[in-house]
Parts: structure tokens; sequence; C-alpha cells
């Protein structure tokens, strides 16, 4: 199972998308957020704003993602572009690139696209994964 430790934790969460709720549209945010329902838009925080979101486990989101620091357990169909750090969960599925400056997985996320390192400059440079025989 998935458990956030004390690194993996977001600061405060001023935006939060409860489980409930459906948003059509492109969202942009600063400060932390914390998505539970379902985003049909591209989820991205301020330029320049240290910012962080966190997907849940039952989240969907139908667009690409940019934010500072990124924490998923649930579904993006689109890229996600972290500046810092993206862990992914054991539930994350992600139909997309990433692009990261570190990355962190569980056993059990998946990744349908590429894996993109950041460079110190800002440009990606796409990293080689070899399937594991199991």
């Amino acid at each position: 199972m998935f458990k956030r430790r004390e690194k993996d934790r977001i600061g405060s969460i001023d935006t939060l998308i409860g489980k409930h709720v459906s948003v059509h549209g492109d969202i942009e945010f600063a400060g932390g957020m914390h998505v539970d329902g379902c985003v049909s838009g591209n989820v991205r925080a301020e330029g320049g704003v240290d910012a962080s979101l966190s997907i849940s486990e039952g989240a969907v989101i139908d667009g690409s993602v940019a934010a500072s620091h990124v924490i998923a357990n649930g579904r993006v169909n689109g890229d996600i572009v972290a500046s810092g750090r993206v862990v992914l969960g054991a539930k994350a599925r992600v139909r997309g690139d990433v692009h990261y400056d570190v990355i962190e997985m569980a056993l059990g996320a998946e990744i349908s696209g590429k894996l993109k390192k950041r460079a110190a400059d800002g440009t990606s440079h796409t990293v080689r994964v070899k399937k594991l025989a199991g």
C-alpha cells in the first residue's frame, strides 16, 4: 500500500478538489493542491511559484499536469512535468510522458509514455527503461 512518508507530504493544501467533484476546464493554482475527484483539463502551478500537487487513488486527471512537486496515486491521462520531485504510488497510472528532476516509483505504478530527466538548464533527456523479467 502507498504510504506517505514525511518527505512525501506536501505543505499546506490551499486547494482541494473533493471526491464527488468534477471540474471541466484548466486549473492554475499556487501553494498546495490535492485532487480526490475528476478534472477534465490541464492542471498547472502558477509560473515561477514553488507548488505541490497530490493526486489520490480515486482521482482522475484528463490533461497534463505541471508543478514543482507531484505526488500521484491516481490516474493522469497526459504528461506530468515537475521541476522537482515526482512520487508515483502503487496505484498510479500515467498515460503520458513524465518529466522530472527526481523520481520515485512504488511497485505497481504504471507509465505508458517516456521518462524524461530534466537537465539543469530545464531541458529534458529521455531515459531508457528496460522491462524486468519476472
